[in-house]
């Protein structure tokens, strides 16, 4: 069963790369008393992942904060590794946190999982955005198939 606005983020960790090495990140870590906006892609590096989707998170960083959003966070089925390599690739630095899903825990516990066997791999995130206020989802935007549309942060920026 796939969440829902208004509805409470289910727990999970994360993983995330410090100056100490990767640590993990609790749902409460990262969602309590904020309001975040946290957006999947099915793959770090993949195309419309890497040439739209995040840069897209990075460049309206400043207009999301200016919005209310506390925090930007993104997430993959990928480790630690790839993904801080990835954020560091996109120049995310300290404008959009790159979170681990490395067993796909949280996009199972969400409903929002895919199967991307076809393409070689396996279980991932679907692509979506959403808007979380306290751990609470407000706004879900889940694309349908290989979409680009509902997930970007232009249309997130629309919504607030």
């Amino acid at each position: 069963m796939t969440i829902k606005a208004g509805e409470k983020l289910p727990e999970a960790v994360f993983m995330e790369m410090t100056d100490n090495g990767p640590e993990p990140r609790k749902t409460d870590d990262i969602f309590k008393g904020k309001t975040v906006a946290l957006f999947a892609v099915p793959g770090a590096f993949t195309p419309t992942c890497s040439v739209k989707h995040l840069p897209g998170f990075v460049e309206k960083s400043e207009a999301l904060h200016g919005k209310g959003v506390d925090d930007i966070v993104c997430t993959s089925v990928n480790d630690v590794f790839v993904m801080n390599a990835w954020g560091d690739h996109a120049g995310t630095g300290d404008k959009v946190r790159m979170l681990a899903d490395g067993n796909g825990d949280f996009a199972k516990a969400l409903g929002l999982e895919m199967d991307g066997s076809s393409f070689g791999m396996g279980e991932r995130s679907k692509r979506y955005s959403m808007l979380v206020k306290d751990g609470v989802v407000e706004q879900l935007n889940v694309e349908d198939g290989g979409e680009f549309k509902v997930s970007s942060a232009d249309y997130m920026l629309g919504q607030l």
